[in-house]
């Protein structure tokens, strides 16, 4: 699912410059949080390790959703289909997944999605 964040960084894509550049190599980004991230990519030393495997990620978002991995009580069942999950908040946004309903739209272009 996409959240409000990630259609607005979409928009950006069409109307702004990728002003955030690398200074290791040529990736660019239209805000500099995505630089942020993207710069722990060059370095040897993860922010983020799972204490139960191998793990390891740059960004936080990324290494919570890898955690509830190993959590194996998953008390939020789709009525629509096998899914399960540990939060109810990842399972509304599953639910949204069974309808094709995409109402929020970007102005620019044909991308939609269903979480604003």
């Amino acid at each position: 699912s996409v959240t409000k964040r990630q259609l607005e960084n979409h928009v950006f894509t069409h109307t702004e410059e990728k002003q955030f550049k690398c200074s290791q190599c040529s990736y660019a980004s239209v805000t500099k949080r995505q630089l942020e991230n993207h710069v722990f990519t060059h370095t040897e030393e993860k922010q983020f390790k799972c204490s139960q495997c191998s793990y390891v990620s740059v960004t936080k978002l990324h290494f919570l959703d890898h955690v509830f991995t190993h959590i194996e009580e998953k008390p939020f069942k789709c009525s629509q289909c096998s899914y399960a999950s540990v939060t109810k908040q990842q399972l509304q946004k599953h639910v949204i997944t069974h309808t094709e309903e995409k109402p929020f739209r970007c102005s620019l272009c044909i991308y939609s999605c269903t979480v604003k």
